[in-house]
């Protein structure tokens, strides 16, 4: 009898942890936020909508200058962040004899030059060390600019402002990729040294040259987001296409270009790298190898039967100003040069180049198939699970 009253006892003991343990779990709701500050980490929950508002609620207090990433306006949608506060602090910027004093929360050097609002070009450098005189600068960080010779080239008949690390005229050529011909000239001889405003001219005796300017294409980084849904798509940081100026010697016969050789490429604008987030939250739940076809229901509600073959895709890929370029995505799925999957369809209800939903994300409509008789609205989705671009 004794026994069975403890056994009872103890039942009930442990339901009553049971619910206080439930009620514990129930209170400690919310966000997670691992917070850097200063050196200092501190970690805690909160109901805050964004990361600004989980700031405000444990009373942390911000500097107009200060900066925080992610920033105060990102919405929290995932179950914890990582979240780092640079303070703003005084930092030296040395630029030749001029230095300038400003509070900044940057940390690279570029960042830095850039919130002092002081212009630099591609091919300058800036270096981030310790003050060496805290006591004049009042800053314990120093970035000094190292400013690349700005001058005029001339390179086979097309004039540009130019920047250069190099000493001399010969080492200018060499870092900008100039191999002279033997019916090439130089204006100035090669061991001239580069000084600011200098003129070089270099041309070839004998046959013509012609310049044009190409565009250098920006660097598309993806950036994967397992907090984000499916779907989702934003550009973080814009990309900017550089530009480049060929130089070609052509031959004419008769009123004619009958050849045409490159001789010369130079970078006259360096193309900025575009950063994008991609949505990837859910995506265990579309198509996948091990599924083979699925049904997938649009935002519009219409029905898509997806499928997926592997080939090589460089011939579809000459459409939509692509140039026979793709890539492989971290889970196998062939993508564009903007991250779109690239995507066979029905090209009387989805032309080529459109946009479309997929249940792996947005893809671009760049090849058609057989199956568009049977299945007017399905998707053959471009992959690399089965046999390697078809080899």
């Amino acid at each position: 009898m004794v026994w069975r009253l403890i056994l009872v006892l103890a039942v009930l003991v442990v339901t009553s942890i049971g619910v206080v343990g439930s009620a514990h779990a129930q209170e400690e709701t919310g966000r997670l936020i691992t917070l850097y500050d200063r050196g200092a980490k501190s970690v805690f929950l909160t109901e805050g909508k964004t990361i600004g508002e989980a700031l405000k609620a444990q009373d942390i207090e911000l500097d107009a200058r200060d900066t925080v990433e992610p920033g105060i306006d990102e919405e929290l949608v995932a179950a914890d962040y990582h979240v780092n506060i640079y303070r703003a602090r005084p930092v030296v910027v040395v630029d030749g004899a001029i230095r300038t004093k400003i509070i900044t929360p940057y940390q690279t050097a570029s960042q830095i030059v850039k919130d002092a609002d002081i212009p630099l070009y591609a091919e300058d450098k800036a270096i981030i060390t310790r003050s060496s005189d805290y006591v004049s600068d009042g800053a314990g960080l120093q970035v000094t600019i190292e400013r690349a010779i700005y001058f005029t080239f001339e390179l086979y008949g097309k004039k540009s402002q130019v920047r250069t690390h190099g000493e001399t005229v010969g080492d200018m050529l060499k870092e900008k990729g100039v191999e002279l011909d033997a019916d090439d000239r130089v204006s100035l001889p090669l061991e001239t040294p580069m000084t600011n405003n200098l003129e070089v001219r270099v041309w070839r005796e004998g046959k013509q040259t012609i310049n044009e300017d190409q565009p250098i294409q920006f660097v598309v980084e993806y950036i994967y987001d397992a907090d984000r849904p499916v779907g989702y798509r934003a550009i973080q940081t814009a990309g900017v296409t550089g530009i480049q100026a060929v130089t070609f010697e052509v031959e004419i016969k008769d009123g004619q270009e009958i050849s045409r050789k490159e001789i010369a490429r130079i970078t006259t604008t360096q193309p900025t790298k575009q950063t994008l987030a991609i949505g990837i939250n859910g995506l265990s739940n579309g198509l996948t190898k091990s599924k083979g076809a699925i049904q997938f229901k649009d935002s519009k509600g219409v029905v898509h039967r997806e499928t997926y073959y592997d080939l090589e895709m460089g011939r579809v890929m000459q459409s939509c100003s692509q140039g026979g370029r793709y890539s492989v995505r971290f889970d196998g799925m062939k993508i564009d040069s903007e991250g779109y999957i690239i995507i066979a369809a029905n090209y009387a209800r989805y032309p080529k180049c459109s946009i479309v939903e997929t249940s792996a994300g947005p893809g671009r409509v760049y090849d058609t198939g057989g199956f568009v008789a049977r299945h007017p609205d399905g998707f053959d989705l471009a992959t690399d699970w089965s046999n390697n671009n078809g080899r």
